[in-house]
């Protein structure tokens, strides 16, 4: 029986280990029945005794999915018949609606095969209506304007000009209104109508306009003391005024017609000259005999048409707006004012005149543009009257100006090339000046701070010249090409003043080399100083606008510009600051080996022998310490007196650094000193060496802090030296404190006062004490 048991166990066990596979692509009943047995009975066969609870479970599931199938399958064919019905409703209707259409499109084919003829007809009769309403709109504009000319006869036959002027000013109005029409009869018709009323209109105005000009005795050529009838008001002027008001009035009003018929004289597209409307027609009469004067003296073979005196003809256009002035703003700008016109009668002037000034400098300049004295002298003049044309008889930016003329392309690149000539000769010059190195203030303690050269202020005053020169050009590119000129002369100063330094490198502390050092820090502050103005930070604007279009700059380079963290001179300062830093450089060194060789024998000197300060009377400095110092002044002194305030204050920095290595490398380092020395140290440091530096800053000790901390670690008392010693001994091991309040190797260092030394450094120098007591450790 037990082998029958143990078999059917055995059995049982073999049955319970193998694996039941799952197939993936179909219900697997067998696999999840096979889990569930193994999941509620597993190897406990004792649960056997739960079978019936889970049998009744499984009932009671398997009973209700048998409700829900019969559920869902109930529902599901009632709701599809209910889709199929609304379908074939859906077919019905769009069947009834598909039958009305058809019948629908028939009717409206049959409409319009029926109405087609009508159409025909009724095309014919529109097209017809239509040309009649063109003929009739023809006749009427032809009716129109015959009428107002008609009108314009009548009023003229009246003697009412007033009227005839206003007439005339409609009529050029429809003629503006017509520039549109194709019909070219009709605007020929108009146009001619127009032309010639105006004539008419003009000529006799014009005449009585002069006429009245002639009792007021202008143009007034001569001093404005010579104009008493035109300003003053003998028993005549009222009437003389009125009529001159009235007629200015009427000829105001001619004023459209007059630019329908007239084109004014233009210069050629390549001088680029701004739109500008043309001057107003009274003013144009007004001119007329100052433009025939002008055209007489200024053009043709007469002896004050030459070229090399520009001058007489732009003096004498400042002449005639000076002189006409205060008759311009007195009594035709109010005029003009109560015509409701936004004209200013002064400026409308000038600008006539300025235009006689173009065209004359256009005629003029191909004739001198190859002869540099005649063209320089002519571009001088001119560049005065522009600023006394804006300056003092207010002359607007935005009107058509002598430098659109020297922005012509080929005048431009001529006027560059001398700009440029003579900027390079006047650097000559003033570099081979006796004085060029000397400062023009130099017994003025007040103006002379800088300490400026005579050439480095005189070539600062030729980059303002020329600045000047051209901050008055139309176009933002051309005055980057000048921007271009003036980084190339700063440029070519440089290297000039490089190479003149290079020949006093030998005496690098002599006047000369001071002086170079001097001038380059000048223009570098001054360059500066010039890249916040507002000028060339509109330079730098325009460059980037340029630099954005052209992909020449990289990305970074874009964003420096347009942040203003850079300026248009950047490139040149930092040339210049190079330089300037390379030659301090050669200048302190050449302090520092004077200084060195000075102290051969302080470095040599006995500090493990000297008496401590208790055995002397009073301290004194070190014998050997004398050269040293007296170097150290004497080489102060100099600079002080040779190198501007900011160049010295830079100079005695670099070489208190210098010095303070060196001795606490070379001197302190180097040697054990016993508490005689050290006390002797300190005094020989902060008695006379600092008291050096005292005139330059309140506090040189903090120039010399190497000095300064090894003086207070050598002098320490005996019992504050263990301390220390210990401390430091025990953070560089990494020893755990047994008290923990004794302070950290850092805090009691700074406690001392000592900061710039590292703890290692601080060690060393503990060890280079000579005297300390026997603790028997």
């Amino acid at each position: 029986m037990k082998s029958i048991a143990e078999k059917e166990n055995m059995a049982t066990v073999a049955v319970r280990k193998k694996e039941v596979t799952r197939d993936l692509d179909h219900c697997d009943i067998p696999y999840y029945v096979s889990e569930f047995v193994e999941r509620e009975v597993g190897n406990d066969y004792d649960s056997l005794r739960k079978l019936d609870n889970l049998i009744d479970k499984l009932s009671e599931n398997k009973k209700q999915l048998e409700e829900q199938v019969l559920t869902v399958s109930s529902e599901v064919p009632k709701r599809i018949q209910n889709a199929l019905k609304n379908a074939e409703d859906s077919k019905k209707s769009l069947s009834l609606l598909l039958e009305e259409e058809t019948l629908l499109s028939e009717s409206i084919n049959s409409h319009l095969l029926k109405a087609q003829p009508w159409m025909e007809d009724l095309d014919v009769l529109i097209n017809q209506v239509e040309e009649i309403e063109r003929h009739l709109a023809y006749l009427k504009w032809i009716s129109r304007i015959e009428e107002l000319s008609d009108s314009i006869q009548q009023y003229l036959m009246t003697n009412n000009v007033p009227e005839a002027a206003s007439t005339l000013a409609f009529m050029a109005e429809l003629d503006i209104k017509l520039q549109e029409s194709s019909c070219s009869h009709l605007l020929a018709f108009v146009r001619s109508t127009v032309k010639f009323w105006h004539k008419i209109l003009k000529d006799k105005l014009s005449s009585d306009f002069e006429e009245v000009l002639t009792q007021l005795r202008w143009p007034f050529v001569g001093p404005p003391q010579s104009q008493a009838f035109g300003l003053a008001a003998p028993a005549s002027a009222p009437d003389v005024y009125n009529n001159l008001e009235m007629l200015f009035c009427q000829l105001l009003k001619l004023q459209t017609s007059d630019e329908l018929l007239t084109k004014p004289k233009q210069l050629p597209e390549k001088y680029s000259l701004p739109p500008s409307p043309p001057v107003i027609l009274p003013i144009q009469i007004m001119l007329n005999p100052l433009q025939k004067r002008f055209k007489y003296h200024f053009t043709g073979n007469k002896q004050t048409n030459v070229l090399n005196k520009p001058e007489w003809y732009l003096t004498q256009v400042l002449m005639w707006i000076g002189n006409h002035a205060k008759f311009l703003d007195d009594k035709i700008q109010p005029i003009l004012d109560k015509a409701g016109s936004s004209v200013n009668a002064g400026l409308e002037f000038s600008r006539a005149l300025v235009m006689l000034i173009l065209e004359k400098l256009a005629a003029d300049i191909p004739c001198l543009l190859y002869d540099d004295a005649l063209f320089c002298h002519l571009v001088d003049e001119v560049l005065l009257f522009e600023r006394e044309l804006y300056s003092v008889h207010g002359y607007l930016s935005s009107f058509p100006s002598c430098m659109h003329i020297l922005s012509e392309e080929s005048c431009f690149q001529r006027w560059l090339t001398v700009e440029k000539k003579f900027a390079l000769q006047k650097m000559d010059s003033m570099l081979s000046s006796e004085a060029a190195w000397v400062s023009q203030y130099k017994d003025i303690t007040d103006v002379d701070e800088m300490k400026v050269p005579d050439c480095a202020e005189t070539f600062m005053t030729l980059l303002l010249v020329i600045t000047d020169r051209y901050k008055n050009l139309p176009t933002a590119s051309r005055k980057l090409q000048f921007l271009g000129l003036q980084k190339e002369l700063v440029d070519d100063f440089r290297i000039r003043l490089t190479q003149v330094m290079k020949e006093e490198t030998r005496a690098s502390l002599g006047f000369r080399y001071c002086a170079i050092l001097n001038a380059v820090n000048y223009i570098a502050t001054v360059l500066a100083d010039w890249a916040d103005n507002v000028f060339f930070l509109q330079l730098q604007q325009a460059e980037l606008e340029v630099c954005a279009e052209s992909n020449t700059v990289s990305k970074l380079q874009l964003g420096q510009l347009a942040s203003m963290e850079s300026s248009v001179f950047d490139e040149m300062i930092n040339l210049l600051e190079r330089l300037k830093h390379d030659m301090l450089t050669r200048q302190v060194d050449h302090v520092f080996r004077e200084v060195k060789d000075a102290a051969k024998l302080y470095k040599k000197e006995r500090w493990l022998s000297l008496p401590s300060q208790a055995e002397q009377a009073v301290m004194s400095l070190s014998s050997t310490a004398c050269p040293m110092l007296l170097t150290l002044r004497d080489r102060l002194l100099q600079l002080e007196q040779q190198l501007c305030h900011s160049l010295f204050k830079i100079f005695w920095q670099m070489l208190a650094e210098k010095v303070d290595l060196y001795i606490y490398q070379e001197i302190i380092m180097e040697n054990h000193f016993n508490e005689g020395g050290a006390a002797q140290l300190q005094f020989d440091m902060s008695r006379n060496l600092f008291p050096l530096f005292s005139h330059y800053c309140k506090r040189p000790e903090n120039y010399f802090k190497h000095i300064k901390e090894a003086c207070v670690i050598l002098n320490l008392n005996v019992g504050s030296a263990l301390l220390l010693k210990d401390v430091l001994q025990s953070a560089s091991e990494n020893e755990p404190t047994l008290n923990p309040n004794q302070p950290s190797a850092t805090a009691a260092l700074n406690e001392l006062g000592v900061y710039k030394l590292a703890q290692k450094d601080v060690e060393i120098l503990l060890n280079l004490r000579a005297s300390w007591p026997n603790t028997g450790k």
